[in-house]
Parts: structure tokens; sequence; C-alpha cells
């Protein structure tokens, strides 16, 4: 019987890791899997896990049993056979043996019907864990990493964890206790030489099994990279489906799969030849140790040692090793790449978030909306400071704009209000508190944002506006639409607040999307209002609308608007210029324009490429 080869299989990692790295790496993932099968909290799942061991270790006792009913029947039709086997009758003994099988499967099936809601918990649970673990992550991981990769070890990892709950428990186990209990009638129903071919066929197919398959491993890893290679290679064109089709390059994007696939390829063939190998030295191994058994048995019937009944009994037995052996090897390749797959997905779990919230850390408690940077310094890079001590001062309900060239650490400072990244040098508060000092769920819920693209869900209208405030009413969302002015188009379409907008959002025009995005800003209502670049991406005509509704968005608020085009912010409170993560000048629109800085200049230049 061949062993087939498992479907899926793990990413690979940077370098490859050592024999002893290895079996320190499963032993530790098999640990943090435990608790999933045992959870402290969940009384009624160990019940169950304890019930479906219980029901395991009777459906093996009724296996090996078996064949006592099956000899019985042979020796009666043969005319031996003791006393009570003539008895009882072939006829009997055949129905003894149907019912013994069925009582096999039956357990088997309880097994499987008792584990069932715990394993399904486990996979649940993890799912969960894993998901909510990424969203922890910083902007940091989520610039860098690669979205088609991170799906596949999620998914890869969930279904490891699926494997090992359900046949590391009930296959790997099981399997030595029958073959244990094999070796056991083999020693004190026939002789010590039965006992010596189970044991060295056994020996050899373990050995051979384990070692082919560590080398298969190693196969296999070259394999997983190319395959995550050419899975991130598509998803990664797909997503820019519109750039490919700008530059007419169809061809080098197919080019470049087909690169990526060729080494999968090739990957993939070796494997399947390893695979080959595998099956047929398994086969040769088994083949061979159940020829020396059975040819036993038939010298001790034809020594009148054995009967005709013992002959067939030691070659149900023998059938009995074989089969589990080759699920045996088929198993545990199955284990060992699950335990590869699920590392690479604990990695991820260990991967810690950057920011972090403070022990004891408070809600954030918004009273006057007043927002202080004192001398805050940050960089990315060490070696590569983006803000020199930021001094500034944003009173509640005050609007104030931050202009200046690409570069000069605009986006960063709305980054760090947000905490996507905490400062490396002074602090910033929100009316007195400082951000590290409070919840990271309280300081998102006081601050809304509207960015430079409004990134929608592919869903509805309605439900991209309610993302604002869960448990929001079809008259909120509507009131929001209204405040954003987008109700009369919303209502213009044929299905009205229930239209999909795409992926992306890309059904909608940049306007109806920047519109959605502050309906969804509003319905969320938040003292502090962070606008970044929010019209920057938009025709002039457009952004003359838009600025209507993010100006109406700001009253009662503290606003800080972000811009790179000026003529957005001449009606701001006050305008900061930042120039190399410095602020260089402050004043209203008019006071800067008096001054001819910094600012003037930067004035002058825009109105001559607008004119």
């Amino acid at each position: 019987m061949s062993a087939s080869d498992p479907a899926t299989a793990d990413t690979a990692r940077p370098a490859t890791p050592s024999a002893a790295q290895e079996r320190a790496s499963g032993w530790r993932t098999i640990r943090r899997v435990a608790p999933y099968l045992w959870p402290a909290d969940k009384p009624w799942a160990r019940r169950r896990v304890v019930l479906a061991i219980i029901a395991l270790v009777m459906a093996k006792l009724v296996a090996v049993a078996t064949p006592f009913f099956y000899k019985a029947a042979v020796d009666a039709l043969a005319g031996e056979g003791a006393a009570w086997m003539l008895a009882v009758g072939a006829v009997g003994l055949t129905v003894a043996y149907g019912v013994a099988r069925l009582l096999e499967i039956g357990f088997q099936e309880l097994r499987n019907v008792l584990f069932t809601r715990v394993g399904q918990r486990a996979l649940r649970q993890l799912a969960l864990e894993t998901f909510g673990h990424i969203h922890r992550l910083s902007l940091r991981y989520h610039i860098t990493r690669k979205t088609g990769g991170l799906s596949r070890i999620i998914e890869r990892g969930v279904k490891g964890v699926d494997f090992l709950l359900r046949f590391l428990l009930f296959s790997i186990f099981p399997l030595f206790l029958q073959l244990l209990m094999i070796a056991v009638i083999f020693f004190l129903l026939f002789d010590v030489w039965y006992l010596a071919a189970v044991v060295v066929t056994i020996s050899l197919y373990v050995w051979f099994t384990f070692r082919i398959t560590e080398w298969r491993v190693k196969q296999r890893r070259i394999m997983n990279q190319q395959d995550t290679d050419a899975n991130q290679k598509a998803i990664d064109s797909l997503l820019n489906f519109e750039t490919v089709k700008y530059f007419n390059a169809e061809a080098m994007e197919a080019r470049r799969y087909d690169g990526a696939m060729e080494k999968y390829e090739e990957a993939a063939v070796t494997t399947n030849y390893s695979l080959a190998f595998l099956n047929f030295g398994q086969s040769l191994i088994i083949t061979t140790g159940l020829v020396v058994v059975m040819v036993l048995a038939a010298l001790g019937v034809q020594r009148g040692a054995l009967s005709v009944g013992d002959f067939v009994m030691v070659n149900a037995y023998m059938i009995q090793i074989t089969m589990p052996l080759n699920f045996l090897g088929t198993v545990y390749r199955e284990i060992r790449q699950a335990l590869v797959d699920m590392a690479e997905m604990f990695d991820l779990l260990d991967q810690p978030p950057d920011v972090r919230d403070a022990a004891g850390a408070g809600a954030l408690e918004v009273t006057r909306g007043e927002v202080v940077f004192d001398e805050v310094a940050f960089g990315y890079d060490p070696a590569r400071p983006i803000l020199r001590g930021i001094d500034l001062r944003v009173a509640g309900g005050e609007t104030v704009a931050i202009v200046g060239p690409s570069g000069s650490g605009k986006s960063t400072i709305g980054r760090l209000l947000f905490r996507f990244y905490d400062v490396t040098g002074g602090a910033i508060r929100i009316d007195g508190q400082d951000v590290r000092d409070v919840t990271q769920s309280s300081l998102h819920a006081a601050i809304g944002v509207v960015p430079q693209d409004t990134v929608l869900f592919n869903d509805t209208i309605a439900y991209n506006i309610a993302y604002g405030r869960e448990g929001a009413t079809q008259a909120e969302i509507e009131a929001a639409a209204r405040a954003a002015r987008i109700h009369d188009f919303i209502q213009s379409l044929p299905e009205g607040y229930d239209t999909a907008v795409g992926e992306r959002g890309l059904k909608l025009s940049g306007g109806e999307k920047q519109r959605v995005g502050i309906a969804r800003t509003l319905l969320k209502n938040p003292p502090v209002l962070l606008l970044d670049e929010a019209t920057s991406a938009l025709d002039t005509q457009t952004e003359q609308s838009i600025q209507e509704s993010l100006r109406a968005m700001g009253q009662g608020r503290t606003v800080l608007t972000i811009a790179h085009r000026l003529s957005t912010v001449v009606d701001a409170d006050r305008i900061i210029v930042l120039e190399d993560g410095r602020i260089v000048e402050e004043g209203t629109h008019d006071a800067l324009l008096a001054r001819r800085g910094r600012y003037a200049q930067m004035w002058a230049r825009q109105s001559v490429e607008e004119a």
C-alpha cells in the first residue's frame, strides 16, 4: 500500500535549521498546542477527550480480538479447535467475527463524534487568536509584510493544528498500542521468532521512514519557498491590476509568475521522485516481514504445531500490522509537515507588537480636546531622524494645519498622534494625558481620521458608513451621509445604501469614496479629528466641495489638518510650517504671507503651478 503525499506545505524559512533545532521547535509547537487539546477552562472539553480516548482503546482491544474469531471459524470448518469452537459452529463464529468488526468501527466513530467539538473549538480559538494578533501588530510590521505569504502561513498553520489534534492523539498513540498488543500475542501464542520477525520489520520500517522523510522535508521546504513566492507574485500582480494595465505589463507579469512556477515545478518533481522511493522501500520492508512470518506459520502447520486457523490468524495479525505501518509513514510525514507549518504560525504569534499598552493603562478621558506635542523626536530608523524636537499646542476646538515639503515629517506627526508608533523622545499629550499611558483602544476611539485615500471594504455603502460606530441604526447612517453631503447621491443609485462598492471601493469615484469616509468618521463622532491630506488626491472642483464637508465636520472639534495643497488650509486658526523635522514658521495664513518667509515661498510656487 503506497502512502500519499500531503498537499499542503510550509513556507520556507530564511535559514535551514539543524535537526536539533527542528526537534526543539517541534516539541515547542506541541507544547503550544496542548492547551487547545486540554483546555483548563472547559471541563466539558476535557471530559470529551477522556471519553474519546476510552473509545479509542476499546476499538483497539476489539480489533486485536477479532482475528481470534476468524481463527476459530476456520478451525471449526476444518473440524479442529477447542470443544467450544465446535459447539458454537462456524456460522456462529463468523457472525461473532462480523459483530467484532462492527464494534471496532462503532468505537472509532464514537471517538470521532466525541472529539469533533473539541477539535473545532480549538481551531476556532486559534484562528481568532491569530487574526486578533495580526491586527495588534504595529504599522511597521504591516508596511513590510507580504499579504500573500502571510495568508498562506495562517491557512497552513490552522490546517496543521487541525491535523495534529486529530492524528497525534488518535493515530500515533493507538498505532503503537495496537502494535504492542500484537507483539505480545505473537510472543505468548507462538514463539520468540515470530516476535523477533515483527520487531525487526517494525524497527526497519520506522527507521527507513523517518530517515527518508527527514530528507524529504528539506526538499519540501525548497518547494514551499517557491510555492509561496509564486503565490505572492500572483496576489501582488492582481492587487496592482490597474498598474499592470497602465504599463502594458501583462506579458512581463506572466513571465515573472512562470519563472516562479518553473522553480516550483523542479522542486515538486524532486519531491515526487523521493516519494516514489519512499513508498517502494516501505513496501519492500513490509512485504519481506510478512513473507518471513507467514513462512514460519506455514512450517508450523506442516509440523502439526499449528492449525490452519492459526495460520489464518497470523495472516490477519500481519495485515493489522502492515496497514497501520503504511499509515505511520503518511501520518509521520503529515505530522512532521504540520509541525513545520504550525511553527511558522506560532512564530507569527510570537512576533511582538512595537506598540503596547502600558501596565495598568487606563482609558483616555477627553474633556477639552487639547493636544500637546512636547519636544517630540522620532525616526523610523535611529540613524535617520524624522522629527527633531517638535513643540506644538493645539487648544480644544482649534483647527491647526501642518504644511511643509515632502519628507518634512507631516504625516509622521499624524501617525504618532494615533500611536501607530511611539515617540523616541519627548511626549504627546491629550488633555494632559500621555498617549503612552492610556489604552490604545480608548485613544483610537477619541481620534477620527480622514486619510488621503479612503479605502472601503468590499461591501455595501451602508456597511462602510456604519463601520464608524458598531451598532449604528439606519437613521444614524443616513444622518451621517447627509452631513457628508452624499445622501442624495446614494439615494439616486438603484440599490441605494445596499449598493456594493467593490474591492477597496473601486466602484466609486475618488470624491464619492472620500465622502463615504467623511460620513464614517462623522458617525464615529470623535472629539479630535485628523485630516491627513484628505483632498490632495482629488481634482480642484471636487476638492472644494469636499472642503465644505470637512469644515462642517470640524465644528466643535480639535482638528489637525496635514496638507500639501496650501489652498485647503487658508481658513485654519493656525498654520505650522515644517521643514527637515522642525517647526520653522507658525501663524495664520495672512500673517505668514506678510512674513515673506518659507510659507510665502510655498504659496507663491503653488499659485503659479495652479495658474
